[in-house]
């Protein structure tokens, strides 16, 4: 452990879990603004605030050097019941730090700390708090608020603790990491009727039924099976009554891939698929089909450098580049389409014991504070490394 981190480590430790006791949801982040606020002012960071409502960017320039990159770590909580009985656990019904978002606060505030003390670097480096990253898009909202213009950098890089790699791990793979994430509706329209008569109406739940079971069929037959893709219904809304056959049922469901080419055939299909059987029952179906995150994919030539950067850490065994990605989504993504970088996943420990991510049962294992602040740091001083006219200051 580099020994600056070491003489603050208990500091950062007990932010991670006053962030974790005080969760807040999308761009309700105030409290946990703030403090990020605050401390990057003790390391004397430059703060700007208000990008997407809540969102936080320090500053740190040191040197001469005109390159610039970015870090981002994301800021909100999940709307779930903590089921933990710990001291730090959420003090707010309803609202629990369930992915590790409190944890990637703490390791980006550290790597500032770090930083700002070493000014082992030349250049500039933005340290970006990201509002409303599950589910609401806030690194979307930050870049149409001008993110990459007011704060002009060649990469960015983000990292998440991922439970299932052990403590000392990492994963840094080139190409797709997280699928897309796109949402669809079905809304079937037919003829209610007495459920003791149903040949006087047309029946929605038949054909809701039917359509649910043919939509099983895209990923199967109208996709190429090279490809990796999954459409899920996850809602089927219908009636009110025991005797009473609906005029309106709703199928609403999500999809997953990591091209366009796919969700683009995805959504052609939902729409002949449920055009098509709700025609042989005689009703109407129609679709709506809304594209969310984009699929997060890694530059090659970012993530070699973030793999080697990592290597250096916890040595080769440590570092896997061939793990498969996963059908998760990710915002970060809105970042990564318009600058290169790197998502990286840092180990959070086996995940046994229902520590999983978005389970009641979850924590940030504090373990890997340390090692997640190093990472960012190595990072930094590798992109932007100390120019010949300046001594280095280590």
């Amino acid at each position: 452990m580099n020994d600056r981190i070491r003489t603050y480590l208990e500091e950062l430790t007990a932010l991670r879990r006053d962030i974790h006791a005080h969760p807040e949801l999308a761009f309700e982040e105030r409290r946990t603004a703030d403090a990020i606020a605050h401390q990057l002012t003790r390391y004397g960071v430059e703060v700007t605030r208000g990008l997407a409502q809540t969102g936080v960017v320090g500053r740190l320039t040191v040197g001469n050097g005109a390159r610039a990159v970015g870090l981002r770590a994301d800021m909100d909580a999940l709307p779930l019941e903590e089921g933990n009985d710990f001291a730090h656990r959420s003090r707010h019904a309803g609202r629990m730090h369930a992915c590790g978002h409190d944890g990637h606060v703490t390791m980006l505030l550290g790597a500032a700390r770090l930083l700002a003390d070493s000014r082992d670097f030349d250049g500039t480096v933005y340290f970006i708090f990201q509002p409303a990253e599950e589910g609401h898009g806030g690194a979307r909202v930050m870049v149409e608020e001008g993110l990459f213009d007011r704060f002009p950098m060649e990469a960015v890089y983000g990292m998440h603790n991922w439970p299932g790699l052990e403590v000392k791990q990492f994963g840094v793979t080139s190409g797709p990491v997280m699928a897309s994430a796109d949402e669809f509706d079905i809304v079937i329209t037919g003829r209610g009727a007495h459920a003791a008569m149903p040949h006087q109406g047309r029946d929605v739940i038949g054909a809701g039924a039917a359509i649910v079971q043919a939509l099983q069929t895209i990923v199967s037959r109208m996709i190429d099976p090279i490809e990796s893709a999954v459409v899920s219904v996850t809602q089927f809304h219908a009636g009110e009554a025991y005797n009473v056959l609906p005029e309106r049922a709703v199928l609403r469901g999500t999809v997953r891939a990591f091209k366009p080419k796919v969700q683009d055939a995805i959504e052609a299909a939902l729409r002949w698929v449920s055009e098509g059987v709700a025609t042989g029952f005689g009703v109407v179906a129609e679709l709506t089909y809304r594209r969310g995150y984009p699929p997060t994919i890694n530059d090659a030539v970012q993530a070699q450098i973030c793999r080697e950067v990592a290597t250096a850490l916890v040595g080769s065994g440590n570092v896997f580049s061939e793990l498969p990605p996963t059908m998760g989504a990710e915002d970060f993504a809105f970042m990564m389409a318009k600058r290169p970088g790197c998502y990286v996943w840092i180990g959070n420990g086996s995940g046994e014991g229902g520590c999983l991510l978005h389970s009641p049962h979850y924590d940030f294992n504090d373990e890997i504070i340390a090692l997640g602040v190093e990472y960012w740091a190595r990072l930094v001083e590798r992109l932007l490394p100390v120019g010949s006219s300046r001594p280095n200051r280590r």
